[in-house]
């Protein structure tokens, strides 16, 4: 793509009033940005309002000019992308929402937008057991064939990248810029990702992290993906976004099911309830999709298998898999308090329990 056309779909794109479903109109309108540029107010407002008729009549002030010539620098890089929804590249699956983004900034490996994906997410603040569900989740879909979408958040996202890097692809929908990664935390992750998967925003390179931006790319993660996992979530979760923008899509959604007593499984539970498909291993999902022809799928784990100690063991036996404090695992167990809190520790050293907020210990299951 010349210098030219990179100016006309970024003035389309930045012109204001003008967000994708108004963009849509005056492509189906006019044709290709230039020739939507080439059209007279009248001819404009007669499809978009005249707010946005008069953006589009404006040239380009020096910070877009300053834009352009970026992202045009930007996009001749090896392994960038400056995508339009006129580009055959551009990811099918999205051309099916409501709102696609007219461009996209795609860092990696291209060929690997025309993967079947699936989409995880889940808290940021996520429990270890989360975090270990996540991870064997993703690496078992990734080792199926398929694509794992998620946001490069800290928490459920990023753990869903790193088990899907273990055995295959992942994309990675940022609510940043393509220059910028967010959080700085996972600058390793985002590095890796590009250099064997999927960078993707529809945001202009130089967009700071802004709170708002991060709800409307999750319309992305869903409309990327056959369907969403969401594998922990609080009552008032972002993932819940995702899933929700997921249904509207025609997309499945998919949720793990926890402990009555963790304010991170009320979110699942009420998926579950609004008619999600509980699943408790990620064969559960490749049912519900269909399992990919030629890949290296084998017996996909369950969420809360092959425990790595024995289910005999006694502290294990007695904590079952709430939640719970030391004295309290003392009562139960009949051991002194000293015992309990000396096993706990050789129990969190070896990856088996995890400490909690608030001094509570939860089992972990491998």
């Amino acid at each position: 793509m010349d210098a030219d056309e990179v100016s006309a779909w970024l003035r389309l794109t930045q012109a204001e009033g003008v967000g994708p479903a108004a963009g849509r109109q005056l492509l189906g309108a006019f044709g290709l940005p230039q020739q939507i540029f080439g059209a007279s107010f009248g001819q404009l407002s007669r499809i978009v309002s005249e707010r946005a008729a008069k953006s589009l009549g404006t040239s380009p002030d020096e910070k877009l000019q300053a834009l352009i010539a970026s992202t045009v620098d930007w996009a001749s890089t090896p392994g960038n992308y400056f995508l339009t929804l006129a580009d055959p590249r551009y990811p099918k699956h999205l051309l099916d929402i409501t709102d696609p983004p007219l461009v996209l900034y795609v860092k990696g490996r291209i060929d690997l937008l025309e993967t079947p994906a699936i989409a995880i997410v889940g808290s940021r603040n996520a429990t270890a057991q989360g975090v270990a569900n996540a991870e064997r989740f993703a690496e078992a879909l990734a080792q199926a064939g398929w694509m794992v979408v998620s946001g490069l958040a800290l928490g459920i996202d990023a753990a869903a990248h790193e088990g899907a890097l273990k055995a295959g692809s992942t994309l990675a929908v940022i609510g940043t810029g393509a220059d910028i990664v967010y959080p700085a935390r996972n600058r390793n992750l985002a590095h890796r990702i590009a250099d064997n998967g999927v960078l993707l925003s529809e945001f202009p390179l130089g967009t700071a992290a802004i709170a708002h931006n991060f709800p409307r790319r999750n319309r992305i993660i869903s409309g990327l993906s056959r369907g969403v996992l969401v594998v922990e979530a609080a009552a008032q979760s972002g993932s819940l976004i995702t899933a929700r923008l997921a249904g509207e899509q025609g997309r499945e959604v998919f949720a793990i099911p926890g402990s009555i007593h963790s304010p991170l499984s009320k979110g699942c539970h009420r998926l579950i309830k609004d008619g999600a498909k509980l699943v408790e291993s990620a064969q559960d999902v490749l049912e519900e999709l269909g399992e990919l022809v030629g890949t290296t799928a084998g017996t996909v784990p369950a969420a809360s298998d092959d425990v790595a100690a024995p289910v005999e063991h006694l502290l294990l036996t007695a904590m079952g898999y709430d939640p719970v404090l030391p004295d309290e695992l003392a009562l139960r167990a009949e051991w002194s308090l000293a015992d309990v809190t000396t096993e706990l520790l050789e129990l969190e050293l070896n990856g088996l329990v995890s400490r909690m907020p608030g001094g509570r210990y939860q089992r972990l299951l491998k």
